[in-house]
């Protein structure tokens, strides 16, 4: 891995590249609460298949940019700070793979800009279009996205989470995994990042965007080919979400995994599979 602060969409991101700089380019978004090395089990198999993978640490986490204010930290910036990554390796698109909030911001790229998306790979992400809706018909979902609610509370949740150093956040990490899926070794870089100054109010203020004021946009069906690798243990999503995911695709297939929400950490050599034959794949995949 090599790092590098990069320019894009008027903020820096701290980016981790690898693999051959003429190859396509694979670019990695990760969730809350992570960071780039939320990919530590797919880079290489990604390298190993030829590809210039980079994986940035997403504004508002661990060493780049932390914007203020919510409305920094709405889709459309989220999108375009991928799209200025893309064409600063000097490519016109590139494969898009996300996790968490990183697939939310991968969904709507290729759902707005399509034309910089070569393949989509969504891991535990809801559709924007999907989460709001299925809160509203199931109640089991509601329940699951109680925290959202609380994380709109000014102050209060950065608080809670960084007392006895982060102690609530990692237990957010632990409870919600299996025992294996992160080591003490994980929780320490994760640490490290969240104390970073401004960090947790960047953080949480993806999730406070989501009530600010921004451009209404229909959310057109995504006809780039879409792999969708869902974690059926997930605490946070039910999988009726990934079952309304396919219905925002034209072009889709979904596998389940016995993992939970963190399925590529769990399941790394399952998911690099099913990743790496979807990629060499044609670009028509059959729905299932």
């Amino acid at each position: 891995m090599e790092f590098s602060c990069i320019q894009t969409n008027g903020i820096t991101l701290h980016v981790g590249t690898a693999g051959k700089q003429d190859g396509p380019l694979a670019v990695l978004l990760h969730g809350f609460p992570e960071l780039w090395y939320s990919w530590r089990e797919q880079i290489d198999t990604l390298v190993e298949q030829g590809y210039r993978v980079v994986v940035p640490d997403q504004r508002g986490y661990n060493k780049s940019d932390k914007p203020l204010g919510e409305q920094a930290y709405v889709l459309d910036q989220l999108r375009d700070d991928v799209i200025g990554l893309i064409e600063s390796f000097g490519h016109e698109k590139a494969v898009v793979i996300g996790h968490d909030w990183g697939g939310v911001v991968a969904w709507h790229l290729a759902g707005t800009r399509s034309e910089w998306v070569e393949k989509l790979v969504i891991l535990n992400s809801p559709h924007p279009a999907v989460l709001k809706d299925t809160m509203k018909r199931k109640p089991v979902q509601f329940l699951k996205s109680l925290y959202v609610f609380f994380f709109q509370i000014p102050k209060l949740p950065e608080w809670l989470l960084q007392k006895n150093q982060f102690k609530r956040l990692k237990k957010a990490l632990l409870s919600t995994s299996r025992p294996y899926a992160f080591t003490e070794k994980d929780l320490e870089l994760y640490e490290e990042a969240w104390s970073r100054p401004g960090s947790l109010t960047a953080m949480i203020n993806w999730y406070r965007a989501l009530k600010a004021k921004q451009k209404q946009e229909d959310s057109p069906v995504i006809t780039v080919p879409v792999q969708i690798i869902w974690g059926i243990q997930d605490t946070f999503l039910s999988l009726a979400i990934a079952e309304e995911n396919e219905k925002q695709c034209s072009n889709v297939s979904t596998v389940l995994v016995d993992a939970t929400h963190w399925v590529h950490i769990e399941q790394p050599k399952l998911v690099n599979n099913h990743m790496t034959t979807f990629l060499k794949g044609k670009n028509t995949v059959l729905n299932t």
